[in-house]
């Protein structure tokens, strides 16, 4: 369990489901991300979570407000998805319920995220995908530190080729670089 100032992100619950499913199933939400999901494949990406952190210790992790328990979406690294660029490599993502943006969760719970990853992974980079069209997270990923890796655009193979969301675009942070000390 990860814990900012205002947020808690955490293994995944049997209750996390139905708010899940109603943050899926927001149109505004999903506008860069795809269809709304069914509740099939809101139950299979939070088995895909679960089965993640109990293989690698992390995964996109679900995320509540403290001060409330209300839980509002997810946040955390993950293995990067097989058959595309990023494979092989941990990804950053992060997915909140549309009364949650605006506020600043999704750059505390990301930068948290980085930061346990620094802490608790040997890699020298974690990367973010998202569309060119997704201003809003990748304007967060440049809040973050995170710089465009040009030339590493690729489109999505777990898309269609018609569809308006098939282009990716891959952002990297690197590893920070240990201030001197005595």
């Amino acid at each position: 369990m990860i814990e900012t100032e205002r947020l808690i992100l955490r293994g995944w619950r049997d209750d996390d489901r139905m708010p899940f499913a109603a943050i899926c199933r927001d149109p505004r939400v999903m506008t860069y991300l795809g269809p709304p999901q069914s509740d099939a494949e809101v139950r299979a990406a939070i088995n895909r979570q679960r089965a993640s952190q109990a293989r690698a210790g992390h995964c996109f992790w679900a995320m509540e407000r403290r001060k409330d328990g209300c839980f509002i979406g997810f946040c955390g690294l993950q293995a990067g998805a097989g058959n595309t660029p990023i494979a092989g490599e941990i990804e950053i993502g992060w997915r909140l319920a549309h009364p949650a943006w605006g506020m600043g969760y999704a750059r505390e719970a990301a930068q948290a995220s980085l930061d346990w990853g620094w802490r608790h992974l040997p890699v020298d980079a974690i990367v973010a995908i998202t569309v060119p069209g997704n201003r809003r997270s990748w304007g967060l990923m440049e809040r973050l530190g995170m710089q465009r890796a040009i030339g590493e655009d690729f489109d999505h193979p777990a898309l269609p080729p018609d569809s308006h969301l098939r282009r990716h675009i891959v952002y990297r942070a690197m590893r920070p670089v240990p201030t001197g000390g005595n």
